[in-house]
């Protein structure tokens, strides 16, 4: 409950130089509670990352045992993804800066970025192709499905976004397609 209520929190004001004391006053508690629950600022951080990370894990698995197709699966993911962009987005590329700066809090993060995320991507490929091909078309799939966010949080423009998913995903059809 409280863990939950300090994810909201960051996702609305973002992580940035949050002191304790800051978010134990937005989240209805007291920084002792806090340093009682997660013992620091970094273990709290960790939470929070686990948290977040934990739920979009569960989200693709969901997807892709949903759908035989890899690429339907991946359409859902991009919509979900997509209709939490304005809160979550800003809250995924702060705290990945966290995990490219090293920040041992973010080493979760680091760790699921990669592997979770491709891990369920490259599973759904391997049921239209070979698995080496499957592990690159994964990291493909993940690489713009960031970079069109990463786009998207940026200039607000959904539509666009989701056109660009969408032109993506059927070269990425019709390459599967005729191999």
């Amino acid at each position: 409950m409280l863990l939950d209520k300090v994810v909201a929190w960051f996702m609305q004001h973002g992580v940035l130089d949050t002191s304790m004391r800051t978010l134990a006053a937005g989240v209805g508690t007291s920084n002792r509670m806090l340093n009682y629950h997660f013992g620091s600022r970094e273990q709290l951080l960790t939470a929070v990352i686990e948290r977040v990370c934990e739920a979009e894990r569960q989200a693709l698995e969901r997807f892709v045992d949903e759908a035989s197709d890899p690429m339907e699966a991946g359409a859902r993911y991009w919509s979900h993804i997509a209709d939490t962009a304005e809160v979550f987005a800003p809250l995924f590329y702060e705290l990945s800066s966290h995990a490219m700066y090293r920040k041992p809090y973010a080493e979760t993060l680091r760790t699921v970025l990669t592997d979770a995320w491709l891990s369920g991507f490259t599973q759904a490929f391997e049921r239209i192709t070979t698995p080496d091909r499957a592990a690159r078309l994964a990291r493909l799939c993940l690489a713009m499905g960031r970079g069109v966010l990463f786009d998207m949080a940026l200039t607000g423009d959904r539509a666009a976004a989701d056109a660009a998913i969408k032109d993506f995903t059927e070269l990425v059809r019709r390459e599967v397609d005729h191999s």
